[in-house]
């Protein structure tokens, strides 16, 4: 049984249903790749935030979740799925679990989600929910991002949920040849979204969108 079979019917159904055709599929936002979308229709994102804020899960924005983190905008989380092109068969890493929402898309797009939170209490939390809901191909580690997760390297696809303000050279390294990465980078003020792509020894980066993500944290 899926985790969508597992969910009530009318548990947000009508509210999933809106928000992909208004906040994804609409014309000025344009995300594409029906297997996200049916994705993004499935995945319970009000099993992702404090239960106070429920009512407000399928709004068209981030949600605060606690410790100072949010759980990203639907928009954010559709288009960063989208960009990093995820295949049936890859292994991802991401680094910035927050409330584990955008590992749990992921798990049902790829074959193994590696996840890594540096703040603790919120890594229990999103393994703790990602195993009540039935996510089990995802692997939650707390501890420093920017590190990657170097024993379960390399990596087929990279996604970053919280910015740093230069690419992680440890990540890079992580990422096979031919892998793709989509990171955030720069000041809170003056972010930028960047694709980048890995050929041997050449990772070609592009800059896709302006955002604004809490910044990354390392330890001390």
């Amino acid at each position: 049984m899926s985790v969508c079979d597992s969910q009530p019917a009318t548990d947000f159904f009508a509210e999933r249903k809106q928000m992909v055709e208004e906040q994804l599929a609409a014309p000025g936002r344009d995300i594409k790749n029906q297997r996200v979308l049916n994705v993004m229709a499935t995945v319970p994102r009000h099993e992702f935030v404090p239960k106070a804020l429920e009512r407000f899960a399928y709004v068209d924005g981030p949600l605060p979740i606690g410790y100072g983190q949010t759980i990203s905008q639907p928009f954010i989380v559709a288009f960063m799925t989208e960009q990093l092109d995820p295949k049936p068969t890859d292994r991802v890493l991401e680094i910035g679990t927050g409330s584990g929402y955008q590992a749990a898309v992921l798990s049902r797009l790829v074959a193994e989600v590696y996840t890594i939170e540096i703040i603790e209490p919120l890594a229990r939390r999103a393994e703790a929910d990602l195993k009540r809901l039935g996510y089990n191909n995802v692997k939650v580690l707390a501890g420093d991002g920017y590190q990657g997760w170097p024993d379960h390297a390399p990596f087929d696809a990279i996604i970053v949920t919280c910015a740093p303000d230069h690419i992680p050279q440890p990540l890079v390294e992580q990422l096979r040849d031919g892998g793709r990465m989509v990171i955030p980078v720069g000041a809170l003020e003056n972010q930028q979204l960047y694709l980048l792509q890995k050929h041997g020894m050449k990772v070609e980066q592009q800059a896709i969108l302006p955002v604004r993500f809490v910044p990354m944290r390392r330890s001390p």
